[in-house]
């Protein structure tokens, strides 16, 4: 420990206590997990690299969830290694006024990942559907009189696995036709699309900061930011629908790298249920992901506010949506009998 750390060793092991008591156990192989290795290389590789990232911008902005769905001692020295590297790597970059993601939802987002890499991927035909089906709700603010009132996000939602087939929605208005998605996009990803992204987390992370740039950057004159921006198409493509377990893994070992990104002991998903939290805070809110705490399967995301302002009271839930079942389904309208619950 260096003489700039002011934590006794007997402090340092009781906050690594603490962060671990988020995660499932460690496992029982000794030396470094594969993500820990990961992240070690990478600070590694990219210590002399130079970048020069636009300014941190200061406001996120709001949005509508069916938007989205329409188109130890030694183990403390070693975190406290890591976190230095990753921040003297993003000061470099430019973002000081964010540190890099927390020790501990690093190594949570790396057993997530290591679940999704473990999951049976299966054969998955063109001509098929991913499917999704979600609860939950947000939160409409009228512009003139200020008031806010909540929003029915509840649905179901199928898209053509090649894009070829017209997108599905349904919800309590009925059945809605859109067009077909084509090869897809960030913005409006299909089951190939998300199959042929990089699953290199450094690449994959550079790509959708490059691809998000022109909504989230400074050109557009854009209050997100390129770290937040990332943080929250990471989360649309992975509840867009049915991604492959290699890209899902490769999703959440991205978001391992992004400045700002937490965990939060317990959160609530629209259902009720309850479960540990990956989630970054920006312009007094935060966006909030939710994983089981034993099976650590994405149950569902929500938007908690750190402030008061016109969206309401500080520890407002102003946006949260569960997943309920999701699968590949032959014909879009037909739910999938492998479609399993979510959660």
């Amino acid at each position: 420990m260096s003489a700039a750390d002011p934590r006794r060793p007997e402090q340092c092991e009781r906050a690594e206590a603490e962060e671990g008591a988020l995660l499932l156990p460690a496992p029982a192989a000794a030396g470094l997990d594969p993500d820990t290795h990961r992240l070690l290389k990478r600070h590694f590789l990219d210590e002399i690299a130079d970048g020069t990232p636009a300014p941190y911008p200061t406001a996120v902005p709001r949005r509508r969830l069916m938007t989205v769905l329409a188109p130890a001692a030694g183990v403390c020295l070693l975190l406290v290694v890591v976190a230095a590297g990753l921040r003297a790597l993003n000061t470099a970059a430019g973002n000081q006024a964010e540190p890099p993601a927390s020790p501990a939802a690093v190594r949570l987002l790396g057993r997530i990942a290591l679940g999704a890499d473990a999951a049976p991927a299966g054969a998955v035909r063109d001509d098929q559907y991913a499917y999704v089906k979600v609860t939950g709700h947000a939160t409409a603010l009228d512009g003139d009189t200020g008031a806010t009132e909540p929003t029915n996000e509840s649905g179901e939602l199928w898209t053509s696995v090649d894009g070829s087939g017209r997108t599905l929605t349904r919800d309590r208005g009925g059945d809605r036709w859109d067009d077909a998605p084509g090869p897809g996009s960030l913005s409006s990803p299909t089951y190939r699309f998300l199959e042929a992204l990089p699953t290199e987390p450094d690449a994959l992370l550079a790509r959708i900061r490059r691809e998000s740039d022109p909504q989230y950057g400074p050109a557009v004159d854009s209050t997100v930011g390129v770290d937040q921006g990332a943080f929250v198409t990471i989360g649309e493509l992975l509840r867009s629908g049915t991604a492959p377990p290699v890209t899902a893994a490769a999703l959440y070992r991205s978001a391992a790298l992004i400045p700002g990104v937490i965990t939060v002991r317990d959160a609530v998903d629209a259902t009720g249920r309850h479960g540990v939290a990956v989630a970054r805070a920006h312009n007094g809110e935060r966006i909030e992901w939710i994983f089981d705490e034993k099976t650590l399967r994405l149950l569902g995301e929500r938007t908690v506010l750190l402030e008061d302002g016109a969206w309401g009271e500080a520890g407002t839930v102003v946006e949260s949506i569960a997943f309920t079942a999701d699968g590949i389904s032959d014909r879009a309208g037909e739910t999938p009998p492998e479609g399993r619950p979510a959660g």
